[in-house]
């Protein structure tokens, strides 16, 4: 294990020097995440931003599509004093000198404009066979993008302030389910180090933020649209405000006792989104994320988590809740049921409660 840390940590030392000798000459810099970023994307980014303002002076934007919709992660950049700014189009297309951060080009979950190249690339996503970047880090076997970025950090020798250790240590307890999900030995190494710089009572207000009555309509509406088949289950929210709930929606029903897939969908704008969960820890969720979406749509994700978007623009409500239907139909397809197979509801029935009620009492 000793040799295996040394040897991430010699890697990481020479893509951190490689990586600062590609923008060095850079006058600004934008830090771009995927569209509505995650915990994940949001304490890496801020890393980069503070490694290459410390090591090279550059002037360092943050930057994303979409919103940052989820209670968690608005409490996140404001307890922890994270500068990120929404984007458009025009301002993305004005920046010299790009960097994604936890996403690629032409991924579809990003709103870098498909003709604009990228200085680099850092990424635990598997490539795509179209990224290309003068500067490339991807690294599928780490859990978390912010474990690639704490391994820079510590490579660097500069300080590590607290509020950045508080918010690498989310950004990876986040992602991996406190190392329980998709995590490597780089993730446990980075995670044990930075849990002795963060500050817990920050932390704490971080993960039980106050919700918005909109958040409990959500949970209510995928409750009641919820279906099971066997150890999966799937919902849709229709409409919604902001693109995160898909994802917490997905992860709080694999909380349910002997479920082992989730999906959930949700509509964005002008897309259907979908996000999957699943127990096993080689489930291969990336792959039936892109089964499920078809193609010519965009998915990918890891072995227990992943999301993908459906283009549905140009058509009415109909046809996107037909869409929808479709997408729920493939995923149980995918998790063995046959057209006759049965679909149950979540909730019980009132006769089935009242059952379960005297056998407890029994």
């Amino acid at each position: 294990m000793a040799n295996a840390a040394a040897v991430s940590a010699f890697m990481s030392q020479a893509k951190l020097e490689e990586l600062l000798e590609t923008i060095g000459g850079s006058r600004s810099l934008l830090i771009l995440t995927h569209d509505n970023p995650d915990p994940d994307a949001i304490s890496a980014a801020s890393c980069l931003k503070y490694i290459v303002s410390r090591r090279l002076g550059i002037r360092t934007k943050i930057g994303y599509g979409g919103i940052v919709g989820r209670a968690e992660n608005r409490a996140m950049l404001r307890l922890l004093k994270i500068p990120t700014a929404k984007l458009s189009e025009s301002t993305i297309r004005r920046s010299k000198s790009v960097i994604l951060i936890d996403t690629q080009p032409q991924t579809g979950n990003n709103s870098l404009p498909a003709d604009i190249p990228v200085v680099g690339v850092i990424d635990h996503h598997p490539q795509r066979r179209s990224t290309r970047a003068r500067f490339l880090d991807i690294r599928p076997d780490y859990g978390a993008v912010a474990t690639i970025l704490t391994e820079y950090l510590f490579a660097s020798g500069l300080d590590v302030p607290t509020n950045l250790a508080t918010a690498l240590f989310y950004g990876i307890a986040s992602e991996t389910q406190d190392l329980g999900r998709d995590a490597s030995e780089a993730d446990r190494r980075s995670y044990l180090a930075l849990g002795a710089k963060t500050n817990w009572k920050i932390l704490s207000k971080i993960r039980q933020p106050a919700l918005e009555k909109m958040h409990f309509a959500y949970v209510a509406k995928a409750i009641a649209n919820a279906v099971r088949y066997k150890n999966a289950v799937a919902t849709n929210l229709g409409r919604v405000t902001y693109a995160d709930i898909v994802a917490e929606v997905a992860e709080m029903l694999l909380a349910l006792r002997r479920i082992s897939w989730t999906l959930c969908t949700g509509r964005y704008k002008d897309t259907i989104l979908i996000s999957i969960r699943t127990t096993r820890a080689k489930g291969r969720a990336g792959t039936v994320a892109r089964r499920v979406v078809g193609a010519g749509n965009t998915a990918g994700g890891h072995d227990m988590l992943a999301g993908g978007q459906v283009d549905c623009s140009g058509r009415s409500e109909s046809e996107r809740d037909e869409m929808e239907r479709r997408i729920i139909d493939s995923f149980f397809k995918l998790m063995g049921r046959q057209e006759s197979g049965e679909l149950t509801g979540l909730l019980p029935s009132a006769e089935e409660d009242t059952t379960k009620r005297e056998e407890v009492k029994q």
